[in-house]
Order: C-alpha cells, then structure tokens, then sequence
C-alpha cells in the first residue's frame, strides 16, 4: 500500500497545532493524541452545537439540517443518542444480525474472487457499505442499489451528476412519508414512532439522525476498506499472516482504522474565548480535533508510521472520543473483521495491479484518504 505519509509530524512535535484556512476562517488543528481527547471531552470550551459545520468547511451549500446526535452537546446530546443506541448495538450484540452480515459479504467474496480480478473501491466496497446498511436500518436490499448510485461520498461525488446532497434529504424525506402510510420495522418507520421527552421527533429532528446515518461513515467505511484491499494484495504475506491467528484479525480492523484514520478532523465552536496551545481562538472561532495526527502520536504509538496487523495495544482514536465517539463504530468493526474473514477463507493471495490514492488538499497539509480506485487479483485457496 503506498505510504500513509503522516504530515502533521512537525508541527505536532513542536507547537502541537497547525492551523488551516478554511474558508478565510483560520482553524487550528489540535495534533497530539492527549490534547486531542481532552478537547473531545470539553465540551464546554468546546461546544459541538454549531449545525452544518462539524467539518473544515461548511456544509450548507449540501444538506440543510443539523446531524443528531453529531451536532448538539450535553444534556441533549445523551437524550437524542440515546434513541438510536440500540440500533447501532446490533453489529456487537445481536448474533442474528452478525450472521446475516457474515453471510453477506462471504457471498460477496466468493462472487469476486470468481471473477479473478476487480476494481475493489466501487465494484466491492461500495456495494458492500450500501447492503451491509440496508440490514442495519430493515431495509429491502433494492434500497441499496440506489444508495450506490449516489457515488463514494453522498454528497460530493454521484455517479449520475444528478445533484448534490439535498437529494439524500429529498430521498429521506421521502421515505419518511411512505413510512408514515406503511409502517414497518424499518429505521424510518422507528423515527416516526419513537418519542423524545414525551413527544415526537420533528421532522427536521428525523431528517438529522437520517442525514448522519447515511452520509457519516459512507465515506470514511469506504475508504478504509479499499485500503484493507490495497495492503493486502500488495503484502503477499499479510493474508497467511492473519490466517495464523484468527484474533489478528481484530486486531488488524483497529491498526486499518489507525493508520488510514480517513475522517481528518472533527471542528468544534469555542462559546468563549479559549486558549490552544500559545493561541488565542476568539470567542464563536473554530478548532479541529485532528484524529490522523493523534492516531500518529510518537509518545503513544511505537513506530506509528508502520501499518503492523498485529498492533496491541492500540489506543487510538479513530472513531472519535468521549460523549461523540463514532455511533457506527460496531458496524464498521464488523464489516471490516468479515470482510478479512472471508478474504483470508476464500483468498490465497491477492496482487495489486494498479491503485490510484485519494488525496485530500488544504491550505498548510496534503494527505492520503483512501483509494479512488484499486484493482486486484485473486488467487483463490480452492483453485
């Protein structure tokens, strides 16, 4: 896999913040793993309530509603996560799902592996994200053919050209209303039942919890597993390796999510005026918690630039910390622990024919993401 280059070294060994420039507003990245969880976890200084705003740059040209839980801090935060813990406990607690996903991705697999050889990013993982969703939320697998024609990133990337991300909320929206007049046992029709301090959500409240669910781990899913695919068929020795030891395999799906941490930052609003390091960030100013850089911190993780499959322990913080840590953190554990699984079942060995990194620009960084595309092929254990 090509190298992951951490750009943040410098700066975090020495100021311990880097700032960008987002939009003509100066945000300070928040670079070392320590700072980085005591900033997640105060939430006073640090306030989470700022809609369409929880990344570097605004979101309003492409969704028009506020993420729940994502965007609202303490006590609301707990009462609104609270709704929809249980749904997103089922990849960690619910066997008969776990099957189900098991199932699904063996499949997957299999089909691919009968081919000889893919382009992974959209000719796998993609699919995979959008049945693996369809089980968690009760949906028809047909829904799911509709969510991959949306593209890698819902809101920037169609494959159709047809939009932007307003259509996510014109089509949640919609499946709302149909919800309203056949109810089900689907993650919509729970939204429209389920109350909030005695009463029903808004719609706008429905929308914000769909928004999140459908565009907040769309992306960052996606590209850690083409990156899963990269390293694998480029290390000929890595699927013997996690053979060897099955509980290598869990440990993979976390050092995966270290490295590649493809979600840079989350931002947060100061309510006051609040010191970062030497700097000042003025009252109603931004910050950004820069998970890639803690994940790299040289005083937590030994040889931090090596992807090691067998990593432990591994404290990082790729799915977030404290009150906000990532909600589908149990689903992507499981897509990623079955996605190897079965690899490792069904796979002798993969080769990596051509990969094209995915890179992301800002004005003081430049780092890898994940793929645009990686083409592999199959060397199947049942040839």
């Amino acid at each position: 896999m090509p190298d992951h280059s951490d750009p943040f070294r410098k700066a975090r060994t020495q100021e311990g913040v880097l700032n960008v420039d987002c939009d003509g507003e100066n945000v300070p990245l928040v670079l070392r793993h320590e700072d980085a969880k005591e900033t997640a976890k105060d939430w006073e200084t640090f306030s989470s309530d700022n809609p369409l705003m929880c990344v570097l740059h605004s979101e309003a040209d492409v969704r028009g509603v506020r993420q729940l839980p994502l965007e609202i801090d303490p006590p609301d935060h707990a009462d609104f996560r609270a709704l929809v813990q249980p749904l997103f406990n089922k990849p960690r607690s619910d066997a008969k799902f776990i099957a189900a996903i098991e199932q699904m991705i063996d499949k997957m697999v299999r089909d691919a592996v009968s081919l000889g050889e893919i382009e992974a990013v959209r000719g796998f993982v993609l699919p995979m994200q959008s049945k693996a969703l369809a089980l968690l939320l009760g949906m028809p697998e047909s829904e799911a053919d509709i969510w991959i024609s949306w593209g890698l990133h819902v809101f920037h990337d169609r494959d159709d050209d047809a939009g932007d991300g307003h259509l996510l909320e014109q089509y949640t929206g919609s499946r709302f209303k149909q919800a309203e007049k056949e109810p089900g046992g689907d993650f919509f029709s729970y939204l429209n039942e389920v109350e909030f301090r005695g009463r029903k959500l808004t719609f706008d409240e429905k929308q914000g919890f769909a928004n999140v669910t459908f565009a907040g781990g769309r992306d960052t899913i996606i590209n850690t597993a083409a990156s899963i695919f990269a390293h694998l068929a480029e290390d000929p020795d890595s699927l013997s390796f996690l053979r060897e030891d099955e509980s290598r395999i869990n440990l993979a799906g976390e050092e995966f999510v270290r490295y590649v941490s493809p979600l840079t930052a989350i931002t947060r609003k100061c309510p006051h005026m609040a010191k970062l390091a030497e700097q000042e960030v003025p009252e109603g100013g931004r910050v950004a918690i820069c998970w890639p850089s803690a994940n790299r911190d040289e005083t937590v993780f030994e040889d931090p630039d090596e992807l090691k499959l067998d990593r432990d322990p591994n404290p990082h913080i790729g799915y977030g910390f404290g009150r906000h840590n990532c909600l589908g953190a149990h689903h992507a554990r499981l897509l990623f622990r079955s996605l190897m699984k079965s690899l490792c079942k069904h796979v002798e060995r993969m080769v990596l024919i051509e990969s094209e990194p995915k890179m992301e620009k800002e004005s003081s960084y430049e780092r890898q993401v994940g793929y645009e595309s990686v083409h592999v092929r199959f060397f199947s254990r049942n040839a």
